[in-house]
């Protein structure tokens, strides 16, 4: 049986214990791996690897011997309980083995788990479960994490009280993260949060982000927008020491500035522009960022891009000599003093 996009996160959690077996494919690894894990975790409990009533098998292992499949969903192990036989980095090349196993089925055996990257809907493996009475497909996609699935992680990890601008940020951070970051950072939270009984906030969410490695870049990028030239030489310094590569921080300061001029032109204003922004701004950074949108407006903005389009020129001219830090300092410099105009 095939399951659909609406119902698939709600049988991982809560997996149907007498059910023959279950495909979860997709192209992005980690998504599938984050899947696999709830389900053999709902089905076999916390316990079930240590009590070896789980057997992984991988799809190599497989194709070398058939039947391998069809022996682990017959053992019969040492301590009671639901058993799964998991198959990893399966494709078509399996699918034989896996029918055997899948016909062979009988009540108590072990429950038939299997994992495959992107499969088309022609598929010998897709086609198999998708077909069969009591077994399930389900297609992992890089969609966004529904409302719903964001909400069961943070229910998984013990956060009950999220305020508004909090659920915001994390849902803002789960459309910008990898699922296995945006898990970690929830878990992350969640330990923060202990014996805390305040609602969880949009500051501590951004607190508790990923850190990222253009900290130093960003901190550069805020000084200069919001004027502020006396900080701008210690900031390059550290930048310079820390190796950072001009055209890089040209890159950077552009795409800064131009997600600026989107939000001042905006046509139902600045506060709209940035929350349409992509990748999403949230927490802090939203508003330092929808305040310098405001301050600058479009039209300096613009003469802010062309400054930075025409150093980004001057960067990578083959004639050019001057040291290349320097004149990306200039002209953050002059970004600075036109922010105070």
């Amino acid at each position: 049986m095939k399951l659909s996009v609406r119902d698939a996160p709600a049988y991982f959690r809560k997996p149907d214990p007498d059910a023959t077996g279950l495909l979860i494919f997709g192209e992005d690894a980690m998504r599938v791996a984050l899947r696999r894990q709830e389900v053999i975790a709902a089905l076999v409990g916390p316990q079930g690897e240590e009590e070896m009533r789980l057997t992984r098998l991988s799809g190599g292992d497989l194709r070398k011997d058939p039947a391998a499949l069809l022996d682990a969903v017959k053992a019969q192990g040492f301590f009671p309980g639901p058993r799964v036989a998991f198959v990893e980095d399966a494709n078509d090349n399996v699918a034989e083995a896996v029918t055997n196993a899948l016909t062979d089925w009988q009540p108590g055996d072990a429950q038939i788990v299997v994992t495959a990257g992107a499969l088309k809907a022609t598929s010998r493996l897709r086609k198999l479960f998708e077909a069969h009475p009591r077994a399930y497909a389900a297609g992992i996609y890089n969609d966004p994490p529904s409302r719903a699935e964001i909400e069961a992680d943070l229910e998984r990890a013990g956060l009950s009280g999220v305020d508004r601008n909090a659920a915001e940020a994390l849902h803002a951070l789960a459309r910008s993260l990898d699922p296995g970051d945006f898990r970690q950072t929830v878990e992350k939270v969640a330990l923060y949060k202990i014996g805390d009984a305040a609602p969880l906030t949009a500051e501590e969410v951004a607190l508790m982000a990923p850190t990222s490695t253009e900290a130093d870049v960003d901190d550069i990028l805020h000084v200069v927008a919001e004027g502020q030239v006396d900080q701008i030489g210690p900031v390059m310094q550290r930048l310079t020491a820390q190796g950072t590569n001009p055209v890089t921080l040209v890159i950077m300061a552009t795409r800064h500035f131009r997600a600026l001029h989107a939000a001042a032109s905006d046509p139902g204003g600045a506060a709209a522009g940035i929350a349409r922004a992509r990748p999403p701004i949230f927490g802090p950074r939203r508003d330092r960022m929808l305040r310098q949108a405001q301050g600058w407006g479009a039209r300096k903005l613009e003469t802010a891009l062309t400054v930075l389009t025409d150093t980004d020129l001057s960067l990578r001219s083959a004639g050019q000599k001057a040291p290349q830090m320097a004149l990306v300092e200039r002209a953050l410099i002059r970004l600075a003093m036109l922010a105070r105009r």
